[in-house]
């Protein structure tokens, strides 16, 4: 058994991983509740144990991770009488493993850090099986004593493992990321339904658009459901990247600045939530734009 004890609140698609991971390699791990019990009880029956609540969870876990969806859904378990801040003492580190506002972030930091426990961000880059595999990419960053308490954990959950310096640089950077990931994929989405309209073929663009330096990952995601039908290499939906792209315009603005690249892209998002497709996955944008273009 591995000598730290980890709490996790967040048991969705990587949340479900990563703690699959942990409980892989012998950590002793508490979860808690989630919205549905599957993964939770899926854990369980592998060997986790099951919190009260979130200040209980804190009680007994020396790092607490929590992979949440919104800031604001951080801000609900970690505030509060039985939030994980009333749960702290010295010594034990707060990952927040989702994709936050760094201005939420600073905020929780500073309380945290009045305890004497340490606060950080570490969003994360690639899919849950990646998690599974430990091949994680982790952006952290904060108070460097908290990180180096985490980090062993850390990289059994990684294969990339960066160090970014004060609070907030990591979903600071993860945001820039998610825009530039989320405009792309917007983009090659209109490129294959534009093909469509103009009479050529969706593989014949690929080939020859991937043969120069446009070609990525993100283009392969897109492809794989513009081409073969497969929307999960990329297991990311449209609702969290919509609400990605509203942050990372929500920091701009916060810092003075008034995006422009980003307006675009999160039109797009906007309107593909709006029109009833929240819960599928970015590749099929591409089906948004078909609906969009007949």
């Amino acid at each position: 058994m591995k000598n730290t004890k980890v709490g996790f609140i967040g048991l969705g698609l990587m949340g479900a991983a990563m703690v699959d991971r942990l409980i892989s390699l012998g950590y002793e791990v508490t979860v808690l509740g989630n919205r549905t019990r599957t993964p939770i009880d899926a854990a369980l029956a592998k060997g986790a144990k099951e919190a009260e609540s979130a200040k209980a969870l804190s009680q007994v876990s020396d790092i607490i991770m929590l992979c949440m969806d919104t800031s604001a859904s951080v801000e609900s378990r970690v505030y509060g009488n039985e939030g994980v801040i009333s749960g702290l003492s010295a010594g034990k580190v707060v990952i927040d493993f989702g994709t936050s506002l760094p201005s939420s972030t600073k905020a929780i930091g500073a309380k945290v850090n009045k305890l004497g426990a340490y606060y950080l961000d570490g969003p994360l880059g690639r899919t849950p099986s990646h998690a599974i595999e430990g091949k994680l990419n982790i952006m952290a960053s904060g108070d460097e004593t908290g990180f180096g308490i985490a980090k062993p954990v850390l990289e059994d959950l990684s294969e990339n493992l960066f160090y970014l310096g004060s609070l907030g640089s990591g979903h600071t950077i993860k945001l820039i990321n998610n825009f530039f990931a989320m405009t792309t994929a917007s983009a090659m989405s209109e490129a294959f339904v534009m093909a469509d309209k103009a009479g050529v073929d969706r593989q014949t663009l690929y080939n020859v658009m991937s043969a120069g330096p446009l070609h990525s990952a993100m283009m392969d995601f897109v492809k794989s459901f513009a081409i073969e039908n497969n929307p999960k290499d990329l297991a990311f939906s449209i609702k969290n990247a919509a609400k990605d792209v509203g942050y990372y315009t929500q920091m701009a603005e916060d810092l003075g600045i008034d995006s422009i690249m980003s307006k675009s892209a999160n039109n797009t998002l906007t309107q593909a939530v709006e029109q009833g497709y929240s819960e599928n996955m970015v590749p099929e944008l591409v089906s948004f734009f078909e609906k969009k273009f007949k």
